[in-house]
Protein backbone atom coordinates (compact mmCIF):
# COMPACT_ATOMS: atom_id res chain seq x y z
CA UNK A 1 0.00 0.00 0.00
CA UNK A 2 2.69 2.48 1.03
CA UNK A 3 6.13 2.68 -0.99
CA UNK A 4 7.80 5.28 0.84
CA UNK A 5 7.38 8.30 2.83
CA UNK A 6 9.38 11.37 2.51
CA UNK A 7 9.11 14.20 4.69
CA UNK A 8 10.63 15.94 8.12
CA UNK A 9 11.54 13.84 11.11
CA UNK A 10 9.43 15.57 13.35
CA UNK A 11 10.04 12.48 16.60
CA UNK A 12 12.93 9.82 17.25
CA UNK A 13 12.28 7.08 20.19
CA UNK A 14 13.45 3.74 21.11
CA UNK A 15 12.44 1.77 17.62
CA UNK A 16 9.97 4.71 16.22
CA UNK A 17 10.24 7.29 13.80
CA UNK A 18 8.07 9.88 13.23
CA UNK A 19 7.70 10.90 9.52
CA UNK A 20 5.63 14.49 8.77
CA UNK A 21 4.17 14.38 5.19
CA UNK A 22 1.54 16.69 4.01
CA UNK A 23 0.28 17.29 7.81
CA UNK A 24 0.51 13.89 8.68
CA UNK A 25 3.02 12.25 11.10
CA UNK A 26 3.63 8.60 10.33
CA UNK A 27 4.50 6.07 12.96
CA UNK A 28 7.25 3.81 11.41
CA UNK A 29 8.83 1.22 13.69
CA UNK A 30 12.86 1.15 12.35
CA UNK A 31 16.35 -0.75 12.90
CA UNK A 32 18.43 0.99 14.95
CA UNK A 33 20.62 1.12 11.66
CA UNK A 34 17.67 3.47 10.45
CA UNK A 35 17.49 5.29 13.27
CA UNK A 36 21.26 6.22 12.86
CA UNK A 37 20.71 7.94 9.64
CA UNK A 38 17.63 10.22 10.93
CA UNK A 39 17.88 13.09 12.32
CA UNK A 40 15.17 15.45 14.04
CA UNK A 41 14.27 18.64 12.10
CA UNK A 42 15.52 17.00 8.61
CA UNK A 43 14.02 15.79 6.04
CA UNK A 44 14.44 11.70 5.41
CA UNK A 45 12.87 9.34 2.97
CA UNK A 46 12.14 5.94 4.56
CA UNK A 47 11.04 2.74 2.59
CA UNK A 48 7.91 1.24 4.14
CA UNK A 49 6.46 -2.01 4.84
CA UNK A 50 2.75 -2.04 6.04
CA UNK A 51 2.07 -5.22 8.04
CA UNK A 52 -1.82 -5.71 8.63
CA UNK A 53 -2.83 -8.08 11.78
CA UNK A 54 -6.76 -8.60 13.19
CA UNK A 55 -5.68 -5.88 15.85
CA UNK A 56 -3.39 -3.57 14.46
CA UNK A 57 -2.02 -1.80 11.41
CA UNK A 58 1.89 -1.43 11.20
CA UNK A 59 4.11 0.48 9.50
CA UNK A 60 7.56 -0.13 9.14
CA UNK A 61 10.51 1.98 7.43
CA UNK A 62 13.62 1.26 6.10
CA UNK A 63 16.50 3.67 5.20
CA UNK A 64 17.42 1.93 2.20
CA UNK A 65 15.41 -1.01 -0.32
CA UNK A 66 18.27 -3.26 1.25
CA UNK A 67 17.24 -3.14 4.70
CA UNK A 68 13.58 -3.12 3.19
CA UNK A 69 14.08 -6.31 1.29
CA UNK A 70 16.08 -8.40 3.78
CA UNK A 71 12.82 -7.52 6.09
CA UNK A 72 10.65 -9.06 4.01
CA UNK A 73 12.57 -11.99 3.27
CA UNK A 74 13.43 -12.77 6.99
CA UNK A 75 9.62 -12.32 7.91
CA UNK A 76 8.71 -14.78 5.61
CA UNK A 77 10.95 -17.41 7.77
CA UNK A 78 8.22 -19.67 9.87
CA UNK A 79 8.82 -18.17 13.52
CA UNK A 80 9.69 -14.75 12.08
CA UNK A 81 8.01 -12.19 13.14
CA UNK A 82 8.48 -7.97 12.24
CA UNK A 83 10.04 -7.54 16.18
CA UNK A 84 12.60 -10.52 15.38
CA UNK A 85 12.91 -9.36 11.51
CA UNK A 86 13.69 -5.67 13.25
CA UNK A 87 15.80 -7.15 16.39
CA UNK A 88 18.49 -9.17 13.28
CA UNK A 89 18.13 -6.12 11.63
CA UNK A 90 19.49 -3.90 14.40
CA UNK A 91 22.01 -6.41 15.33
CA UNK A 92 23.13 -7.16 11.43
CA UNK A 93 23.64 -5.50 7.95
CA UNK A 94 21.59 -6.67 5.03
CA UNK A 95 25.26 -8.05 3.70
CA UNK A 96 25.69 -9.43 7.00
CA UNK A 97 22.79 -11.50 7.16
CA UNK A 98 23.74 -12.47 3.51
CA UNK A 99 27.14 -13.22 4.54
CA UNK A 100 25.50 -15.76 7.87
CA UNK A 101 23.29 -17.24 5.69
CA UNK A 102 25.46 -18.01 2.83
CA UNK A 103 28.25 -19.41 5.18
CA UNK A 104 25.95 -21.47 7.75
CA UNK A 105 26.79 -19.07 10.17
CA UNK A 106 24.48 -19.60 12.97
CA UNK A 107 26.19 -17.61 15.80
CA UNK A 108 26.56 -14.36 13.99
CA UNK A 109 22.54 -14.05 13.57
CA UNK A 110 22.13 -15.33 17.26
CA UNK A 111 23.68 -11.76 18.10
CA UNK A 112 20.01 -10.74 17.52
CA UNK A 113 17.75 -10.37 20.52
CA UNK A 114 15.12 -12.86 21.12
CA UNK A 115 17.19 -15.24 18.00
CA UNK A 116 17.87 -18.30 19.58
CA UNK A 117 20.12 -21.14 18.18
CA UNK A 118 16.94 -23.12 16.54
CA UNK A 119 15.57 -20.16 15.22
CA UNK A 120 18.86 -18.63 13.86
CA UNK A 121 19.31 -22.42 11.85
CA UNK A 122 15.56 -22.41 10.71
CA UNK A 123 16.76 -19.38 8.71
CA UNK A 124 19.47 -20.11 7.18
CA UNK A 125 17.57 -23.12 6.17
CA UNK A 126 14.76 -21.76 4.76
CA UNK A 127 16.68 -18.37 3.17
CA UNK A 128 19.39 -21.16 1.49
CA UNK A 129 16.51 -23.46 0.00
CA UNK A 130 14.64 -19.59 -1.04
CA UNK A 131 17.55 -18.97 -2.68
CA UNK A 132 18.85 -21.98 -4.77
CA UNK A 133 14.71 -21.80 -6.26
CA UNK A 134 15.21 -18.78 -7.32
CA UNK A 135 18.66 -19.25 -9.12
CA UNK A 136 17.14 -22.38 -10.90
CA UNK A 137 14.78 -20.23 -12.09
CA UNK A 138 16.57 -18.25 -12.89
CA UNK A 139 19.58 -18.81 -14.72
CA UNK A 140 22.95 -17.17 -15.25
CA UNK A 141 23.13 -15.19 -18.36
CA UNK A 142 24.75 -13.10 -20.14
CA UNK A 143 27.63 -10.73 -19.77
CA UNK A 144 29.63 -13.16 -18.32
CA UNK A 145 30.85 -16.62 -19.16
CA UNK A 146 29.27 -19.93 -16.81
CA UNK A 147 32.96 -20.72 -15.87
CA UNK A 148 33.18 -17.35 -14.18
CA UNK A 149 30.65 -18.37 -11.70
CA UNK A 150 32.15 -21.93 -10.84
CA UNK A 151 34.94 -21.51 -8.45
CA UNK A 152 36.16 -18.37 -6.17
CA UNK A 153 33.72 -15.74 -4.05
CA UNK A 154 31.45 -15.22 -6.88
CA UNK A 155 29.14 -17.89 -6.44
CA UNK A 156 28.91 -17.27 -2.59
CA UNK A 157 28.29 -13.26 -3.61
CA UNK A 158 25.92 -14.02 -5.58
CA UNK A 159 24.23 -16.65 -2.81
CA UNK A 160 24.66 -13.72 -0.22
CA UNK A 161 22.46 -11.28 -2.67
CA UNK A 162 20.22 -13.65 -3.16
CA UNK A 163 19.00 -13.48 0.26
CA UNK A 164 18.17 -9.75 -0.32
CA UNK A 165 16.20 -10.77 -2.85
CA UNK A 166 18.12 -10.19 -6.09
CA UNK A 167 18.41 -13.42 -8.43
CA UNK A 168 21.28 -14.62 -10.11
CA UNK A 169 20.31 -12.57 -13.56
CA UNK A 170 19.78 -9.48 -11.68
CA UNK A 171 23.33 -9.35 -10.57
CA UNK A 172 25.07 -11.20 -13.40
CA UNK A 173 26.12 -8.12 -15.60
CA UNK A 174 27.20 -6.22 -12.38
CA UNK A 175 29.28 -8.62 -10.68
CA UNK A 176 30.48 -9.84 -14.26
CA UNK A 177 33.27 -6.75 -14.69
CA UNK A 178 34.61 -7.06 -10.98
CA UNK A 179 38.03 -8.60 -9.86
CA UNK A 180 36.41 -12.40 -9.23
CA UNK A 181 39.86 -12.85 -6.33
CA UNK A 182 37.83 -9.61 -4.38
CA UNK A 183 36.46 -10.29 -0.61
CA UNK A 184 33.02 -11.92 -0.94
CA UNK A 185 32.06 -9.11 0.84
CA UNK A 186 33.33 -6.31 -0.95
CA UNK A 187 32.14 -8.36 -4.02
CA UNK A 188 29.12 -7.69 -2.50
CA UNK A 189 29.20 -3.96 -1.50
CA UNK A 190 30.78 -3.04 -5.23
CA UNK A 191 28.00 -5.51 -6.84
CA UNK A 192 25.05 -2.70 -4.69
CA UNK A 193 26.57 0.02 -5.43
CA UNK A 194 26.56 -0.46 -9.45
CA UNK A 195 22.81 -1.92 -9.13
CA UNK A 196 22.26 2.04 -7.96
CA UNK A 197 22.06 1.55 -4.55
Amino acid sequence: MYYSLRGEVIDLSAGIAVIECGGVGYKCLTTINTQKNLTVGSEAKLYTHLNVREDAMELFGFSSREELNAFKTLIGVSGVGPKVGLAILSALSPQQISMAVATGDVKTITLAQGVGKKLAQRIILELKDKFKLTSGDAPVSGGAAPAAYSSGNVPKAIEALGVLGYSAADVSPFIAKLDPSLPVEQLIGETLKMMGR
